[in-house]
Formats: C-alpha cells, structure tokens, sequence
C-alpha cells in the first residue's frame, strides 16, 4: 500500500514540474474554458458512460476510477486511437468523462476530442486526486483503495 501511495506522489511531483511553464499552463486554462469540467460530486457514472483515463501505462496500473465501461489511451496517443476505441465502438456521441492524474491532460484530452468531432466530451476536474480526496475509492490489482486521511 505505501508503494501506492510513493507512486502517487511521484507522479504528483512530475506533474507539479511539468506545470511550471507558462505556455502549457495557458493551453490548460483554454482547454478547461472550452471542455465541461465536472466535480467528483457532479459526476454520474452509468452504463453509458464512458470513463478515459488518459495516463500513461505505468501509472494506470497504480490504479483507476472502475466504470463499466472504463478505457485507456494515453494522451499522447489519443488522435491515432480514438476512432477505432471510442468512434467505431460507441459512436461520436457517446459520453466520454476523461481523467489523468490531477486534471490537466484531461482538459487536453477533452478538448481534444471535441476537436475530432466527439459531441458529449467532459472532463473530471481534479482528475484521479480530486476523486480520491473527495472519499472515492480506486480500483487495482490489490482491489480497492482509498486516501488515507
């Protein structure tokens, strides 16, 4: 568990690095005024819904909101995989709630998909940390966790 949680803050490290420049800090504020943003509390998952994780491989692993219909594409592949796993699969006006780990590459994502046609395209503001600090558990090979507090 206290792998977990070091793999966590690792990557809220990179993240808080990654954020420090100024150009990208401004497509981030363009893609979160031109994408839904929806708290944990506003966000209802059915059957339909179809939840995004944008991470990358490694940090997937670490653990994910469960959704019946929950995908994988990371954001730097998202254009080349999008049609063939969300398009041909659910259609273009599928609802689609993308997440990363603390919101940004969501936003990106989402605007994203806009930008290729997807109609119902939301973002989890806050991403998988705002999920976490709101009380909601993750799902991984160890089974279910939640933030200790």
């Amino acid at each position: 568990m206290n792998n977990i949680h070091t793999k966590l803050n690792e990557y809220v490290i990179r993240y808080d690095e990654a954020t420090l420049s100024e150009h990208l800090k401004t497509l981030v504020d363009a893609a979160g005024k031109e994408t839904a943003q929806l708290s944990p509390e506003e966000l209802i998952i059915d059957d339909s819904t179809i939840l995004l994780d944008v991470r990358e491989p490694e940090e997937f692993a670490s653990g994910y909101i469960e959704a019946k219909n929950t995908l994988t594409i990371p954001r730097g592949k998202l254009e080349f995989m999008a049609i063939d796993k969300i398009a041909k699969v659910y259609g273009q006006d599928a609802k689609i709630i993308t997440y990363c780990l603390k919101g940004p590459r969501g936003a990106l994502a989402a605007m994203q998909l806009k930008k290729m046609g997807f109609t119902n395209v939301s973002n989890l503001k806050g991403g998988l940390m705002g999920w976490l600090e709101s009380g909601r558990s993750i799902k991984n090979y160890l089974g279910e966790l939640k933030l200790v507090k």
